[in-house]
């Protein structure tokens, strides 16, 4: 059997003939495998949708009781049937509940990586190596150009600034899922013990990781109504990317303007936003990581998606690894 004849390309996305399903579609299909919660990857209106208990709570959170006809958690690890298909999913270390998709017929194992890092992050299960015959990996930042530091170090930097600058609140921009919330929890491990402000749009998603058993320390509405604009001076309040271009952001004391994203690297994308101290947090692996991932793997093809896929597909090709670029659409950067 071929690896095309086990997953190939629809404009609906990734689909396996064998088990009759999708993965991470781009459209309402008729059975749908999540690989996480990012709205890029997970739509509501599927027949069926099978994802970790954590994918399939952020999408209720996200789009309500009624997002599919049916759903199904999958715990890591758990092998199931689907069709002439075996399916399993497998830590992807990108946000709460990711996964990496395997899917095994006719002695083939193919795996789609969804989105993935491999840094440590206290707030999800970290990535697993998942040995296959074809890897299917995301190239979002996949350019030697991108090489994420370690995150504590970015978050002593958003310290340092606070203590220097006491006048001021610091405004940090962070993807609702995911980013802001490893932004809290790192920033309590940094020791930072102060309530932390946070946007309404993040509450629901905080409370949730709050429920599976991640510390994220006092949180508190950031809302200028409750008091004056002074009250915030000194105070770290987090908030989403889309509030930064509203009045919201307006409303605090001298705000320094911050952003957690693997895009930082590139000063001109700070520039564009406004960003006064850029933040380089990314949930997504750099370059190196991606290259060590392909290699760790022990695959012999490689298909690249959603990103940089040209660079990543030559540099697999240098490497004796037969790769090539699959093109899907749909699929943006909300968790980078």
């Amino acid at each position: 059997m071929r690896a095309s004849q086990i997953l190939h390309t629809r404009p609906e996305g990734l689909y396996c003939p064998v088990g009759d399903f999708f993965i991470d579609p781009v459209r309402p299909v008729k059975r749908a495998l999540i690989t996480h919660g990012h709205s890029d990857h997970a739509r509501a209106g599927h027949g069926k949708v099978l994802a970790t208990q954590e994918t399939l709570d952020v999408m209720r959170l996200r789009y309500g009781e009624g997002f599919a006809g049916e759903t199904q958690a999958a715990a890591f690890g758990e092998e199931f049937r689907i069709g002439a298909a075996r399916v399993a999913f497998h830590p992807a270390g990108h946000v709460l509940g990711s996964a990496q998709i395997a899917v095994s017929a006719g002695g083939l194992c193919i795996v789609a990586s969804g989105d993935y890092k491999r840094a440590p992050d206290p707030t999800t299960p970290g990535f697993e190596v998942v040995p296959c015959d074809v890897f299917i990996t995301e190239a979002t930042f996949g350019l030697p150009v991108f090489c994420h530091p370690d995150a504590a170090s970015e978050i002593d930097r958003l310290l340092a600034s606070l203590k220097e600058f006491p006048e001021r609140t610091h405004i940090v921009g962070a993807y609702a899922l995911g980013k802001a919330q490893r932004v809290i929890r790192l920033l309590r491990d940094r020791g930072y013990e102060r309530p932390i402000f946070i946007h309404g749009a993040l509450q629901k998603l905080c409370d949730y990781y709050a429920s599976r058993g991640i510390d994220l320390g006092e949180l508190r509405p950031a809302t200028v109504e409750a008091g004056g604009r002074q009250d915030f001076a000194g105070e770290i309040v987090v908030g989403t990317p889309s509030a930064f271009a509203d009045r919201w952001a307006r409303r605090f004391a001298d705000p320094v303007a911050c952003f957690a994203s693997g895009w930082m690297r590139i000063r001109q994308r700070a520039k564009q936003r406004g960003v006064e101290l850029p933040l380089i947090i990314s949930d997504h692996s750099d370059w190196d990581e991606l290259t060590r991932t392909i290699a760790d793997t022990g695959a012999r093809e490689v298909w690249v998606t959603h990103g940089r896929e040209e660079a990543l597909a030559r540099w697999c090709e240098l490497n004796g690894i037969a790769a090539r670029p699959l093109h899907l659409v749909g699929y943006e950067d909300e968790g980078d």
